[in-house]
């Protein structure tokens, strides 16, 4: 029979016992090793059963057991010695507090998605781990983040195969009373309440669920109320889930309810309000709207507003291709707003411009979440070095004018949260080697260019742990694919071969992430026998482990899934390689440390960043990719390979795949595998030991989140706060007013003529010349812009390549024409061809960069031929 209504039915714990609930609804206990070693005494077998979740645990404990628990003094002993360590943990000074004293207040970070634990399944890829991440480390480091997301009530889905190795997705319901959150309520114990206004005179009602991470607050929004309408209820249904106008009332929810649920969390708490807010991709700028609507009911016009909300916003894109950013009808978005609608006394113009892609190949009818992300944000980033670039040449038509390396995205590379991702083994070698505290400070705080003491540790130790690793990463393989088989539909009778899967002496591959076809998952496939002898190899054979899921609506990916399990199910190489369905965080907590290699070949360059390889170097594990993401900013031959790439401009894409593998095959039979079998004198592989040993020393300390979050507080979130408590005001309106002057009489700024001291078109390196520079300012003064002597190499084009930017200074009053001359050197400071241009900018105090308004004016050609100088 089928149960008519649901409760959750929390347990009574005893007295002595309730810290045990304080623990279990912190979200610390799930990088905490002592708290979850706690939480599995008390029941091992439901531990292990409730997956490694408190939550359940508790709700699941005999209560003999409890009453046993409650009068085990050494049980009590080690419960409150947990729990005055978490009180110091969250109370106590950490980095942040030891800062200057110019660090934000407070720091609300918006995500569409968040990887904290598989108990709180909210996330589906790389963005939201990468988000979890950013959240623990910020709670280890001090900082004192906001987090701001949506509780979906299915969350992603869970994958499955059929028997023909067709991806199947399961949407379990979420009831958050299973989950570790709790409401936020208000003073007299009513659930606190966020509406957003929809069209039509309906409303869109959310609760606020909060989740503790460490010192960091997670609110959740959740739309699944009595109060809403049916369809209003499914909004925080699936994550990237529906059609448009479903997504579009989820980023509303998520931009605007979620500042609104910041200022509602602030307010009863006491909570600092945020100087800083972060945009974790496009998903949430609506925030931005929301915080000038705010500013507006404190009597800021609109663009004066616009000022102040972009000093204190910074925005982070993840997305190397257009087509991975969400847009919408602009008719869609304006339905949504204005007086019948949310933020009514806004214009709808006003707030479609700031999306729409008015430059050279952008569709005049879409609104881009991430153009409107980067027009509010006054500091924006990719998240490695290479996507920095990328972004820079792909958000380069709102600069027009300026070179793509002007273009101001910055990047702060990823990292990942070590006590999340390094297994419960490599901490304990570490804490063996210089102690456990100093263990845990380098793993989370981070700061040392090495880690030198990785030196002292015997080969012995390093080859036995890997060996550990590898062997639980059997194990777990065998009881998954047990799992997963059952559920294709075969009997225990038929699965007897599963118990010789993997063997715990072969060279593992893992391969694991979502499955677009850029990531081309059936890479390893494009010559299968070649992948065959590799697997089979008499004397140095190699195993491999997959995993990934396909977004649901993309075909394409699930028969890359279907492809690649039809080879995995072959009887002759079914031992050898295996995939995983349902990759999530648990898995992955596995995977990670239990292979020997880790795997990646995107397509160059459309790997943001890639931070699974990060977690697998931080166990031991060797990468082996291609130049992509952070693997391109910092490959070392000392700790891995890079696969060569084919991405010649007009390379066919077949053709491509082709040698891309070959190169791949290669680098297995000829240098990967050697390495890995081949002996020392004394039994061990000594170099690929040394290989481990120097990823652990060299790359160690790169990848952590810590390292990450430390560069976002010093580099954009310092600078945002300074920026926010600058734009005061009357500031923000005197830079808004600035800025619509200067751009009205923009027109009317030119460059007459420019001149230098050289005499030919040589000179000695070392030379310094003299430039002198004719402009034009129209309506403009001097104080109103800089002029700048720019040069440097040039190619063949005269295109001028590391370009070095001296300001110029006038040299005197306006003449009877109204025009000004500049004067300033030119150091000749670089051999070879070289070459110079000078320019004009807008110039203001409260400009975070010279390329802000996107303005600049250059000399015209008649003033070109006019200079005579390029020094050859």
């Amino acid at each position: 029979m089928k149960a008519i209504r649901r409760f959750t039915v929390r347990p009574m714990l005893p007295e002595p016992l309730r810290p045990l609930s304080d623990l279990a609804r912190n979200l610390r206990w799930s990088w905490h090793a002592e708290t979850r070693d706690l939480f599995q005494s008390v029941d091992p077998e439901h531990w292990a059963a409730s997956g490694g979740d408190p939550v359940r645990l508790l709700g699941g404990v005999r209560p003999g057991r409890l009453a046993e628990l409650a009068e085990d003094r050494r049980f009590l002993r080690r419960l409150t010695a947990v729990a005055d360590d978490l009180h110091d943990y969250v109370t106590g000074d950490r980095w942040y507090q030891t800062q200057p004293a110019e660090l934000p207040a407070a720091v609300a970070y918006f995500s569409p998605e968040f990887g904290i634990t598989a108990a709180l399944p909210q996330y589906s890829g790389g963005l939201g781990i990468l988000a979890g991440d950013h959240l623990k480390a910020a709670s280890d480091l001090g900082v004192p983040l906001i987090g701001v997301g949506l509780l979906y009530r299915h969350g992603y889905f869970r994958q499955s195969l059929s028997r023909d190795g067709w991806q199947q997705e399961h949407y379990p319901v979420l009831d958050p009373n299973e989950l570790p959150v709790a409401l936020l309520n208000e003073a007299d114990g009513t659930p606190a309440q966020v509406s957003l206004a929809l069209p039509g005179g309906k409303q869109l009602r959310a609760r606020i669920w909060l989740a503790q991470v460490g010192r960091v607050p997670l609110l959740m929004l959740d739309s699944d109320v009595e109060e809403n309408d049916l369809g209003e209820r499914g909004v925080t249904d699936r994550l990237y889930g529906g059609g448009s106008e479903h997504r579009l009332l989820q980023e509303m929810l998520l931009g605007i309810g979620g500042v609104r649920a910041v200022r509602t969390y602030c307010r009863l708490t006491g909570h600092a309000d945020p100087e800083v807010f972060h945009t974790n991709e496009g998903h949430a700028g609506f925030l931005g709207l929301e915080r000038i609507a705010e500013l507006g009911d404190q009597g800021l016009d609109f663009d004066a507003a616009l000022e102040a909300v972009r000093a204190g916003t910074v925005f982070t894109t993840h997305t190397p291709v257009p087509a991975g950013i969400d847009r919408f009808d602009r008719e869609l978005v304006a339905n949504h707003f204005g007086p019948d609608a949310e933020l009514p006394r806004m214009d709808v113009g006003r707030i479609l411009a700031l999306g729409m892609e008015t430059y050279p190949g952008g569709e005049p009818n879409l609104f881009n979440m991430a153009v409107m992300g980067l027009r509010l944000a006054q500091r924006a980033n990719g998240v490695s070095l290479l996507h920095g670039q990328v972004s820079r040449e792909m958000f380069s038509g709102l600069w027009p004018g300026f070179d793509p390396e002007e273009v101001p995205i910055t990047s702060v590379t990823n990292g990942v949260h070590a006590p999340t991702w390094v297994a419960p083994e490599v901490f304990r070698l570490g804490a063996r080697q210089i102690g456990a505290q100093r263990t845990e400070d380098a793993l989370t705080v981070g700061g040392s260019e090495r880690w030198d003491a990785v030196a002292d540790i015997a080969d012995q130790d390093i080859w036995e742990l890997r060996r550990v690793l590898r062997d639980q990463l059997v194990m777990e393989v065998r009881e998954r694919l047990r799992a997963s088989w059952r559920q294709r539909g075969a009997s225990t009778a038929e699965l007897g071969w599963i118990d010789s899967v993997l063997d715990p002496d072969v060279l593992t591959i893992g391969f694991a992430r979502r499955v677009p076809s850029y990531k081309r998952l059936t890479l390893m496939l494009r010559d299968r026998d070649r992948l065959m002898d590799l697997l089979l190899h008499a004397e140095r054979p190699i195993q491999i482990v997959v995993a990934g899921k396909a977004h649901p609506a993309d075909d394409g990916g699930k028969r890359l899934v279907q492809e690649l399990v039809r080879f995995a199910d072959d009887p002759r190489v079914r031992h050898r390689i295996v995939f995983l369905p349902d990759y999530g965080m648990a898995m992955a907590q596995k995977l990670y440390p239990g292979c020997d290699i880790w795997l990646n070949n995107p397509l160059r360059p459309l790997e943001a960043c890639g931070t699974s390889g990060m977690k697998a170097a931080l166990n031991g594990c060797l990468n082996l990719s291609v130049l992509d993401g952070w693997w391109d900013e910092w490959f070392q031959p000392d700790f891995g390979w890079a696969v060569p790439t084919a991405d010649g401009a007009g390379m066919d894409p077949d053709r491509r795949d082709d040698i891309e593998a070959a190169a791949l095959y290669d680098l297995l039979e000829q240098r990967v595998t050697p390495r890995f079998y081949e002996r020392g004198q004394g039994g061990l592989p000594d170099r690929w030991i040394e290989m481990v040993r120097q990823t652990l020393t060299l790359l160690g300390p790169k990848v952590l989140a810590g390292r990450m979050v430390r560069e976002y507080v010093e580099r954009l979130y310092a600078p945002a706060a300074h920026a926010h408590r600058t734009m005061a005001p009357d500031e923000a309106r005197e830079l808004s007013q600035w800025k619509s002057r200067v751009r009205a009489a923009w027109h009317g700024v030119t460059v007459d003529h420019v001149e230098t001291t050289a005499a030919t078109a040589t000179a000695e390196l070392g030379t310094t010349l003299g430039l002198r520079v004719r402009v034009g300012l129209g309506d403009l003064g001097p104080d109103d812009i800089e002029i700048q002597a720019v040069s440097g190499r040039v190619d063949e084009e005269d295109r001028i390549a590391d370009a070095a930017t001296v300001p110029l200074k006038p040299a005197g009053g306006p003449d009877l024409e109204g025009r000004w001359v500049y004067e300033g050197p030119l150091s000749l400071d670089r051999a070879g061809p070289f070459g110079y241009t000078v320019r004009i900018l807008p110039a203001h105090r409260l400009l975070a960069s010279g390329a802000e308004l996107g303005l600049v004016a250059v000399p015209s050609e008649d003033v070109v031929e006019g200079a005579g100088v390029l020094m050859r």
